[in-house]
């Protein structure tokens, strides 16, 4: 079957999916929450439910490049802190899919990411003469807990129904003090991991199937690239610069959803 005909693809609509996949790669290894703008080209390209479950897979090949390049650097008590409130998200975004329409998914999105933006401003302002480390131990407190089982409901949350938990967790990673590499190696798990236990929720929702895996095959090979660019500018960015760019790319893709 030729892939671009599964959805009546034009050549420059495959263009735009496969750069669109390329920032995939780029944001899973240098910005993490770019990819909220690959989240827009692929429901512009395709039906809004299909691109869900194509975009999927595109995810999980770019968590496993990210893997490769940042598993020395994964904070796993923070991940293990964050996993049963990811858990519980993932299920109501689950049970959100079955009845909510795509105005509603992309509206109360667009409106969480806009909220934790501005409340990572906020807190970073009023931390800015703290310091932070490779191993934050916020987690450990009480406080810390509770930010982890909010933050962990609303990743799990909006990643179930749009593939948008990159920037909530981003937010969550930052408030918690992590640096450049510590942030990358802990979302580069943490992304795998729940991507990879969203596949089965997908699947029995029909937003996987052999026609958007086809899609895929076709897709993946434009990760890469992006990876490897990523990689290279990630060494060229500092850590002032790296936090304005992720929080950019949030407040940017909640506004793309918000005003859709």
């Amino acid at each position: 079957m030729n892939t671009m005909t599964l959805w009546h693809i034009t050549p420059w609509e495959f263009a735009a999916l496969a750069a669109a996949a390329l920032l995939v790669g780029f944001s899973k290894t240098a910005v993490s929450g770019a990819n909220t703008v690959s989240l827009a080209i692929f429901a512009a390209v395709l039906p809004a439910r299909a691109s869900t479950g194509v975009l999927l897979p595109i995810l999980i090949v770019g968590d496993v490049l990210a893997v490769l390049t940042y598993r020395r650097h994964a904070h796993w008590p923070t991940l293990w802190r964050l996993f049963p409130a990811v858990a519980a998200g993932v299920v109501v975004g689950t049970v959100f899919l079955v009845w909510a329409d795509d105005a509603m998914v992309r509206t109360s999105i667009g409106a969480i990411l806009l909220f934790m933006a501005a409340v990572t401003v906020w807190r970073r302002r009023k931390a800015e003469a703290g310091g932070a480390d490779e191993q934050p131990d916020s987690v450990a407190t009480r406080t810390g807990r509770i930010k982890a089982r909010s933050y962990g409901v609303l990743g799990g949350f909006t990643t179930m129904v749009a593939n948008a938990g990159g920037p909530v967790m981003s937010m969550y990673l930052l408030s918690a003090g992590f640096r450049k590499l510590g942030f990358l190696g802990t979302s580069a798990f943490f992304f795998l991991i729940v991507n990879v236990s969203k596949v089965p929720f997908s699947v029995g929702l029909g937003l996987i199937d052999g026609h958007s895996l086809l899609l895929d095959a076709a897709l993946a090979a434009f990760v890469l690239p992006g990876a490897l660019i990523g990689k290279w500018a990630v060494d060229r960015i500092n850590q002032r610069l790296f936090e304005c760019l992720v929080i950019a790319a949030t407040v940017l893709g909640g506004l793309q959803l918000l005003l859709r």
